[in-house]
């Protein structure tokens, strides 16, 4: 058996972003990278599945753990880190034409990526934290035609039944459990896990751990499918958003004060 984690490498939510002199995207030189918080905890969720197989059979017949992640040369820091924490192999799909992607276009090169290895069972987060649009896993699974679970708070993997027990989560604090036949694909929410710290060890080996680099042409997928050219939403501009305005001083004593108050907030409408 083989598990898929796909990742995103995100901006630094402590980061302050900078608008492009073209005004179309965030200038992202000086910006420090991080894994979304959702796929980290896909990632621990997918270790923790792992070791429960190794612990009911003793090892025997481990699944595989495979970790994907799009975008330029600075993606590799984020698979080593996921390799560092106990990941089998990585996958790091870099090419010209994956640029300026979105939901669709990125799911549609995930879903490849992840066909291309043959696993039975992918997990992501999800939703991102930059864009948060919580489209990609729907997509990959849309594209292989695979059985899909969204806000996945818990998960059993069953291997001799090839099947997943999971729970999601629904509004008015409601669980829905779902039992899915493999190959499936989940999407994890944040917080259902803590994600543990590499330790130095696997730090150590993640060097030496394979990581493949992969392209359109690896991936079969046409370049007219991916990044920019099969993307289906365009941003035309990006802008920093209204700071509000100054606050209302009252003058006088406290009566005055509030009578004039009370009268603001009739004017506003905010009464």
């Amino acid at each position: 058996m083989r598990i898929g984690v796909c990742i995103k490498q995100v901006p630094d939510t402590d980061a302050h972003p900078r608008i492009a002199d073209s005004g179309d995207h965030i200038d992202d030189d000086d910006l420090s990278w991080v894994i979304s918080s959702c796929d980290l905890c896909a990632l621990e969720e997918a270790l923790l599945l792992v070791e429960a197989v190794e612990e009911e059979e003793g090892g025997i017949d481990r699944p595989e753990l495979v970790v994907f992640s799009l975008g330029p040369a600075r993606v590799e820091e984020a698979l080593r880190k996921a390799l560092a924490l106990g990941v089998d192999r990585a996958v790091h799909l870099e090419d010209a034409a994956f640029r300026g992607g979105d939901a669709m276009a990125d799911g549609r090169a995930l879903a490849a990526a992840v066909d291309r290895e043959g696993c039975d069972l992918v997990l992501a987060g999800a939703q991102s934290d930059d864009l948060g649009q919580a489209a990609t896993p729907a997509v990959i699974a849309g594209t292989l035609g695979r059985p899909y679970a969204w806000l996945v708070i818990a998960v059993e993997l069953d291997a001799a039944s090839r099947s997943v027990r999971a729970v999601r989560e629904l509004e008015g604090g409601m669980n829905e459990v779902l039992r899915l036949e493999l190959p499936a694909v989940l999407a994890v929410q944040a917080g259902i896990n803590k994600p543990r710290f590499a330790s130095l060890r696997g730090t150590l080996q993640a060097r030496r751990k394979p990581l493949e680099k992969v392209d359109c042409a690896m991936l079969g997928v046409e370049p007219g499918q991916v990044g920019k050219a099969g993307a289906r939403i365009e941003t035309m501009a990006v802008r920093v958003p209204p700071t509000g305005g100054g606050g209302l001083r009252i003058a006088g004593d406290a009566a005055e004060a509030a009578a004039e108050l009370l009268a603001h907030l009739e004017r506003e409408a905010l009464l």
